[in-house]
């Protein structure tokens, strides 16, 4: 094909159609969690054949695959989320999972995206899409759509302050074509993304005419060194005023910065046992108290979700962060179960993050001594 945008559309319907081809295969046999993996890896491998094969001079950014710096000099990059909603994915009767394809280009940012829901039968392309049909919001209470699992914790006070009615949903791209169908008035987001998350819903969305920023109104920028993308709006244009207006009012302390996202995203995967938005490199190692525990990136994702060592933790506390340069120090107490009561532990963890994955991770873990 010739034309990006009509490649993109190409690609994210076929590689939705591998998906349902797999859900369908596999749905019995895997855990949710594994059918979702599972599907992405079939859709990434997919994804990236066609590029290679359609737009071999290109670089590409996926979710799934490891992110090569140089891309950050190239003039065209693929921004792929192979399947986005991977947990709704692996729930019976869930339809809120995506397919995201986009293109970025030097100094025009995204030129050409499409978002597949396959499992509604629809395809979202920047070549063909409509202008969002913008019902009247006199008479009626506007809906904001958040994450289902990280809603932003301000929301419930711009919601009150707008007179808006709040919509739980999976799947950035599900929620972003909520809003370019017009089923609802925005799209709010403060709980950290990747660049693979947004670019593709992004792209559609502007060429429905829709509003699209960063929470504080700044431009969103993608082909980053670093893919994080902190927050983000969607929402119909004559309400971004007002919309805004009631974001800045009442948000609270500035969102994580790339390195912290990905430290805080590890943390937090030692109470939740689930490491699929950890991003660790293929070669990643972790040392704890001078013993080598990890020496590859699957190795430490496979222990931080079925390792023994980690069934025990129940909470982390006091955690702050200190960052400079490619390093992050994340400090906190961990509490674990020790059978007859609770055992805390101070923790120490030091990430080395020189580009978009964590490269090593050395822990100190001491006997917490109350004040």
């Amino acid at each position: 094909m010739t034309d990006d945008a009509a490649l993109a559309a190409d690609i994210a319907t076929a590689a939705g159609e591998l998906l349902l081809t797999v859900r369908a295969a596999e749905a019995d046999a895997l855990t949710g969690r594994e059918l979702g993996r599972r599907g992405d890896r079939a859709a990434d491998t997919y994804i990236l054949e066609r590029l290679a094969a359609e737009r071999p001079d290109d670089a590409v950014l996926s979710e799934e695959s490891a992110d090569d710096p140089v891309r950050v000099h190239a003039k065209r990059v693929w921004i792929v989320d192979p399947l986005d909603g991977s947990k709704e994915y692996g729930m019976p009767d869930h339809e809120d999972w995506a397919v995201h394809v986009a293109l970025w280009e030097a100094g025009r940012g995204i030129t050409a995206a499409a978002v597949a829901q396959p499992a509604v039968g629809a395809v979202y392309g920047t070549a063909d899409v409509r202008r969002t049909e913008l019902r009247p919001l006199a008479g009626r209470r506007p809906r904001i759509v958040v994450s289902g699992s990280r809603p932003p914790v301000f929301v419930a006070d711009v919601a009150r302050a707008v007179g808006a009615h709040v919509v739980r949903m999976g799947s950035a791209g599900a929620k972003a074509m909520a809003v370019v169908r017009g089923d609802v008035d925005a799209y709010v987001h403060a709980g950290g993304q990747w660049e693979w998350d947004s670019a593709a819903p992004v792209g559609v969305a502007q060429a429905a005419g829709l509003y699209c920023a960063r929470i504080d109104g700044s431009e969103l920028e993608y082909n980053r060194p670093h893919p994080y993308m902190p927050d983000l709006v969607i929402c119909r244009p004559d309400w971004a005023p007002t919309l805004m207006a009631a974001i800045a009012e009442h948000v609270g302390a500035p969102t994580d910065s790339a390195r912290v996202a990905m430290a805080r995203a590890y943390i937090r995967s030692l109470v939740g046992h689930d490491a699929s938005h950890v991003r660790l490199a293929a070669d990643a190692w972790r040392v704890e108290n001078g013993v080598r525990t990890g020496d590859s990136g699957v190795e430490i994702r496979d222990r931080l979700e079925q390792g023994p060592e980690y069934r025990p933790i129940r909470r982390v506390r006091e955690l702050t962060f200190r960052e400079w340069d490619d390093n992050v120090v994340a400090r906190f107490l961990l509490d674990l179960d020790a059978g007859d009561g609770t055992l805390t532990v101070a923790v120490t963890e030091h990430f080395a993050i020189p580009a978009g994955e964590i490269r090593s991770i050395v822990a100190i873990i001491e006997p917490h001594e109350p004040k």
